[in-house]
């Protein structure tokens, strides 16, 4: 529990920190005068390097352990930070968040520590518990920072908001390395045999797991045509960042393809095999569950100030709403899954959440403020314990890929909160809420397809010698 309510608390500061920026919109808007383009590149900013971060994140966990990586990523996040809290103009706001969002990549750390700590029949419950008190951080941020810009006053009230957010990832990533350890006293931490990518048993999985990383690259391309079209890339520049993301492309896949030549020469066996089609459904969930949160956070307290003429404060104490479901949501999507089966709670999770933002498409001034509330916090509901329900799943299918399998489904997650903010910047806020209720859908169609893991584990440790993990 000691190893828990850390965890959680280190993912719990990386959400404030990593969304500082939303409630701070409003004064930093004012304060340098930027344009909404400008704005919503920011928010667009603020996402996308932790689409590859995620992917690194989770190799570096599996290789090297939570404990020193969490503790790194913590103390050196504070540091773009600390300079977004002193930018002068656009161009150093957009670098600062762009960098910044490597902080993003902390939640898949956690997801390894705590599966290292908790039995498979607790550990939907353990890993809601952590992944929805750290998510908490987003609400806590939009709660207080507006009113601590406030207690310092003055056009650069945000700037001291912004920078004591830094100030507490930089303690706090001394305090997690002092105070955790990678496994409990006699257990084995085990490795991925190769640590440069992710491990599949079968050619046919090869040529899936290729095909899954595309999307992770077109987000990164959508990112650079945004960026051109508010004048940070030139055309010439956007043309280089497209080809540098093809060989990129390339390099992973030549990554990938030798770190599983074997399956070309010999068949893996059965004990030790796992389906790759189930980490991509969940890649695709957590596209339209997590990758929707991050959208709508960065977005709902400027919806709710400009929908309802609300002030920054009361705007942000309002929208903060959304993210406070992740106190009780998220904890309660690992327990309803642990308790009931995952693909069945799965499944009503992922229909609640397309009918929930579908009522969002119908919010407009004419609603009661506290009407809207509600059905964003219904909304939520659905949305964050679906995302627990994915990581009640994600631990279960190889352990020792545990690190690099949440890496990826996370990163789908980012992948789908770039897309929806490319999408929020060319239209309405309806039609955003209803573009995202049609991903929903599709995510249902892809559960269908899902298989529930069950039975043993075979992890293989270095020596060659097998041992087998219970996971049910």
């Amino acid at each position: 529990m000691k190893i828990l309510h850390l965890s959680w608390f280190a993912f719990f500061l990386t959400f404030v920190v990593w969304f500082n920026l939303a409630p701070m919109l409003g004064a930093i808007k004012e304060s340098l005068g930027l344009t909404k383009p400008q704005i919503t590149t920011l928010l667009i900013l603020n996402v996308a390097l932790t689409i590859p971060a995620r992917i690194i994140i989770g190799m570096l966990t599996d290789q090297y352990g939570p404990r020193k990586v969490y503790s790194a990523l913590l103390i050196l996040a504070s540091i773009p930070c600390f300079v977004f809290a002193v930018a002068e103009n656009f161009t150093q706001l957009a670098l600062a968040r762009f960098a910044l969002g490597f902080i993003g990549a902390g939640f898949v750390i956690g997801i390894r520590m705590v599966s290292e700590w908790f039995p498979a029949n607790e550990l939907g419950t353990a890993e809601g518990i952590y992944g929805g008190w750290g998510n908490f951080g987003s609400a806590a941020a939009a709660f207080t920072l507006p009113t601590i810009a406030l207690w310092f006053g003055g056009a650069d009230g945000w700037r001291w908001a912004v920078g004591l957010t830094g100030a507490l990832s930089l303690v706090f990533g001394f305090i997690y390395y002092a105070s955790v350890q990678d496994v409990p006293k006699g257990s084995k931490y085990f490795k991925p045999k190769n640590a440069t990518a992710m491990e599949v048993t079968s050619k046919g999985d090869l040529y899936f797991l290729l095909i899954m990383k595309v999307p992770l690259y077109i987000a990164l391309g959508a990112l650079a045509w945004r960026l051109k079209n508010v004048d940070i890339f030139t055309p010439m520049t956007t043309n280089v960042v497209y080809f540098g993301l093809l060989l990129l492309y390339a390099y992973d896949a030549m990554l990938a393809v030798r770190a599983n030549r074997t399956v070309f020469t010999e068949e893996v066996p059965e004990f030790q095999r796992y389906k790759f089609k189930q980490v991509a459904i969940l890649n695709i969930l957590y596209f339209a569950t997590f990758g929707s949160e991050l959208a709508v956070v960065s977005m709902l307290p400027l919806f709710f100030a400009e929908t309802f003429d609300l002030s920054p404060v009361v705007a942000g104490m309002v929208a903060s709403a959304y993210a406070f479901m992740n106190l009780m949501s998220r904890p309660g999507g690992g327990l309803i899954s642990d308790r009931f089966g995952r693909k069945k709670t799965l499944l009503i999770l992922t229909a609640g959440l397309a009918v929930g933002y579908a009522l969002m498409g119908i919010v407009d001034a004419s609603w009661p403020v506290w009407l809207a509330v509600v059905a964003a916090m219904a909304c939520s509901f659905f949305v964050q314990a679906g995302e627990g329900a994915v990581f009640a799943v994600v631990p279960l299918i190889k352990r020792s890929l545990t690190g690099q399998i949440a890496g990826m489904t996370g990163a789908y997650g980012n992948v789908g909160a770039v897309i929806y903010l490319i999408i929020y910047s060319v239209v309405d806020a309806s039609t955003f809420f209803l573009v995202i209720a049609g991903t929903a859908v599709i995510g249902f169609l892809a559960l269908l397809l899902l298989e529930e893991p069950s039975g043993e584990i075979a992890e293989v440790d270095e020596d060659g010698s097998v041992t087998m993990i219970k996971v049910s």
